[in-house]
């Protein structure tokens, strides 16, 4: 069975350093796992690596999706299989790298989510309610429907949280329910998983200098230029920072607020990214404070 590198933790942890550093020792190629980076033209507020950041390694599934389009987890698994498949024809090493857990497990634990047929006036109807009823309500349905699904996701996270609900609407079954009828098929590869671990404080200093960062480099304008030149976003515009955003150019908070809300939504989300990893029991932990070379001499031992 061929082996794939998967390298994965929370947000600002350094998985793009240590995996471009690893492509190279390892003659690798690398297969992005962030539900975000997909997008074209959501550059900054997604951290996608720049070409210079790439320093001449071929990544995959990197900027390749409208932000009109909506984007599934079924739609990530087939086109990361395709990645993995055309790299190790390639003769090289996969290396699957990011932070969205549930792409991940798609991935790693062959789960297949059916292809559910989406239903727009379904969706509408729960849209309306949010904006009439507030989101608390809806969070609180889906955690009678699906116990074991809203552990994971946060209250704030309309997203997911109406996912459950189209599943559950479209389906009769929960999507834990979904989950576990689905992991039928062994894995295809030999995933070997690590993940970047790091002191809770310095990882949220580091998020916040990043935040700090994004806004330097031009987040809002960045922003702008999408709400111009876009008119439908089904999924993009609710990804971290971007919401927050919308929310100051709509007039919703204060610049300051702004910043501080994504902030505290980043050092969430980075939490709630550790909780997920960690119950991964095939998972290798690795020192983010450590040196790249170190990291990389952890992993090397088990190729």
């Amino acid at each position: 069975m061929k082996k794939v590198i998967v390298i994965c933790g929370p947000t600002a942890s350094g998985k793009t350093s240590l995996s471009i550093a690893l492509a190279k020792r390892v003659n690798g190629e690398i297969v992005s796992c962030d539900s975000m980076q997909i997008y074209q033209e959501m550059d900054i507020g997604t951290a996608k690596p720049t070409l210079e950041e790439r320093q001449g390694i071929e990544h995959y599934l990197l900027d390749f999706v409208s932000p009109e389009e909506r984007y599934s987890v079924a739609d990530y698994k087939k086109e990361a299989k395709k990645a993995i498949k055309a790299i190790i024809e390639k003769g090289k090493m996969p290396i699957v790298v990011g932070g969205t857990g549930l792409y991940l497990d798609s991935l790693i634990y062959e789960i297949e989510y059916p292809n559910i047929e989406f239903d727009e006036e379904y969706r509408r109807k729960l849209e309306r309610r949010v904006e009439e009823e507030g989101l608390t309500q809806l969070y609180e349905e889906t955690t009678k429907i699906d116990p074991l699904a809203i552990q994971k996701i946060s209250p704030k996270d309309e997203k997911r949280i109406l996912r459950i609900l189209e599943i559950y609407h479209a389906t009769g079954k929960t999507k834990t329910e979904q989950e576990i009828a689905s992991r039928k098929n062994s894995p295809e590869y030999d995933y070997q998983v690590y993940a970047l671990a790091w002191d809770r404080e310095i990882l949220y200093d580091r998020i916040n200098q990043r935040v700090d960062q994004m806004i330097e480099q031009g987040l809002i304008e960045e922003v702008q230029g999408i709400l111009k030149r876009h008119k439908h976003f089904p999924t993009a515009m609710q990804g971290l920072g971007y919401k927050e955003v919308v929310a100051f150019l709509e007039g919703d908070l204060t610049k300051e607020e702004m910043i501080d809300k994504i902030k505290m939504e980043t050092r969430r989300y980075a939490k709630r990214q550790m909780t997920w990893f960690r119950k991964n029991k095939q998972t290798v932990w690795l020192d983010g404070q450590a040196d790249v070379k170190t990291n990389i001499d952890v992993i090397l031992k088990n190729i």
